[in-house]
């Protein structure tokens, strides 16, 4: 099956921001990257703005013509914009107001109603949800129960022990995607995968609709240009 890219731009926010002006050019990038081949675009908008902000999202939401996928924590003010929005995917993460970074997946036994209502609320709005986990096969199973359509599988312990030992990285994966299909969920995954590790997870993990990468492609970008880091990704995702 086709896996598609979907390029997370937050960090060419923070650099826009860096200087509080507007360059890079956050929207403009963001249409040049489906130009140069991405299926998707991804952004994380948090509370305190530090990359994607508000402004962002709506402004993006005219403009990427592929797939546009928000992520984050639903608070009201998250589930607020993404009705307004109303992207072709939410990606719901568990992530603190402060979180650097998506660390971990939901524990979805114990927000199992909170989540439920959630994803209630994104199907009436005809917006696709995808659930935030990681390969614990009852987490995948509670998230179809809440109503999910798909899962995005949290791949940081993958990219960790890839280097020392990639079939024991990849093998949880290969379980928890299996997993997620036979309840009739769609599979994302992201989180530190990279031009080092995609082909490799890619090639084993069975079902997969879509991976979102952002810090390595970007960090790809600042030595390959991002046309041929793009390509590159694609590449990847052929193995």
């Amino acid at each position: 099956m086709v896996t598609n890219l979907s390029v997370n731009i937050n960090k060419v926010a923070t650099l826009r921001n860096a200087r509080g002006e507007n360059a890079p050019d956050v929207q403009q990038v963001a249409v040049d990257c489906e130009s140069f081949g991405a299926d998707g675009i991804t952004v994380h908008p948090r509370p305190d703005e530090r990359h994607i902000r508000r402004d962002d999202v709506i402004r993006l939401r005219p403009l990427v013509k592929t797939e546009f996928n928000i992520e984050g924590y639903p608070t009201e003010e998250f589930m607020d914009l993404v009705l307004k929005i109303k992207p072709e995917q939410v990606t719901l993460v568990p992530d603190a107001p402060g979180a650097l970074t998506s660390s971990a997946g939901w524990d979805v036994a114990a927000h199992a109603d909170f989540l439920t209502a959630i994803v209630d609320r994104l199907r009436e709005a005809g917006i696709r949800s995808s659930i935030f986990v990681d390969t614990n096969p009852e987490n995948i199973r509670l998230a179809a129960k809440a109503g999910a359509d798909r899962v995005e599988l949290y791949t940081k312990p993958y990219a960790d022990l890839y280097p020392a030992d990639p079939e024991k990285a990849v093998a949880p994966y290969v379980e928890a995607s299996r997993a997620a299909h036979k309840v009739g969920l769609g599979v994302n995954a992201g989180h530190d995968l990279s031009l080092e590790n995609l082909a490799w997870f890619h090639k084993h993990v069975p079902y997969l609709n879509e991976v979102s990468i952002g810090h390595a492609l970007i960090c790809d970008a600042l030595y390959l240009g991002l046309p041929e880091t793009i390509r590159r990704y694609k590449e990847a995702l052929k193995s």
